[in-house]
């Protein structure tokens, strides 16, 4: 399956991974999620290795890996460089994970037992007791925040049963994920309570009101897109990385 770019199984405890290549894909990862590796940006795999001291082969196959969950291109003639970001993939990323990820929301809401209800709220207990951003500085993310904000999305439709859904949703959240990071970069002036969306996903959820949950869950999406949609004309690609 890894093929097709699904990440089943996405660790959520901080695993170690299993091989050079698999640590090269995931600090690879971790910085094209963050943005420190801007849309667009050619990565040269000589000075990659050099970088991470491993071997030429090693780093081409995490890119390679990079490739099929979509967050590296590659061409004969140009190498490779971090996918591109634009307003139609935008849509097109939000939209369909309203869709997969609602559906997911759905059937755990339908068939999750008490346990999985216990997780959800201790997952957003524990989102809500960090910080959203740095204090000093509102264009960046509090990591810890990023790490809890993925568990709690992921804990949300852990119980909807089927690991392909999983999977699909999965690849999706990390593309939103870059599409969140430029944005708050650009709109840290926009006020935003995302505390209080959280909050009316997890009210819905609590009840069992499946139609309020996901209608809340999409309007949280859906507000992603557009705070990014409004920073879209201040999102460029970055130059080359050595």
């Amino acid at each position: 399956m890894s093929s097709i770019g699904l990440s089943f199984g996405e660790s959520l405890a901080g695993e170690r991974p299993r091989s050079l290549t698999s640590a090269v894909q995931e600090r690879l990862r971790a910085d094209i999620l963050s943005t420190r590796l801007l849309p667009g940006q050619k990565l040269h795999i000589a000075g990659l290795a050099k970088q991470f001291s491993v071997s030429l082969a090693a780093v081409r196959e995490a890119l390679s890996r990079l490739v099929a969950d979509g967050l590296v291109q590659a061409s004969d003639q140009r190498g490779f460089r971090v996918s591109p970001v634009s307003p139609t993939d935008l849509r097109d990323v939000t939209q369909t994970r309203v869709d997969i990820e609602g559906l997911a929301l759905r059937r755990s809401i339908e068939r999750g037992d008490a346990a999985w209800l216990a997780s959800v709220e201790k997952s957003f207990a524990a989102l809500c007791a960090v910080p959203h951003t740095y204090p000093d500085d509102p264009t960046h993310h509090y990591e810890e925040w990023v790490v809890r904000h993925r568990v709690f999305h992921r804990t949300l439709v852990n119980a909807c049963g089927s690991q392909w859904l999983l999977g699909f949703r999965d690849v999706l959240h990390e593309q939103s994920e870059r599409y969140r990071r430029l944005a708050i970069r650009r709109n840290s002036e926009i006020t935003r309570n995302v505390e209080a969306e959280h909050a009316a996903i997890v009210r819905a959820t609590l009840k069992r009101d499946a139609d309020a949950a996901v209608a809340a869950l999409s309007k949280h999406f859906m507000t992603t897109m557009h705070l990014v949609e409004l920073a879209a004309p201040k999102i460029s690609g970055g130059g080359d990385t050595a």
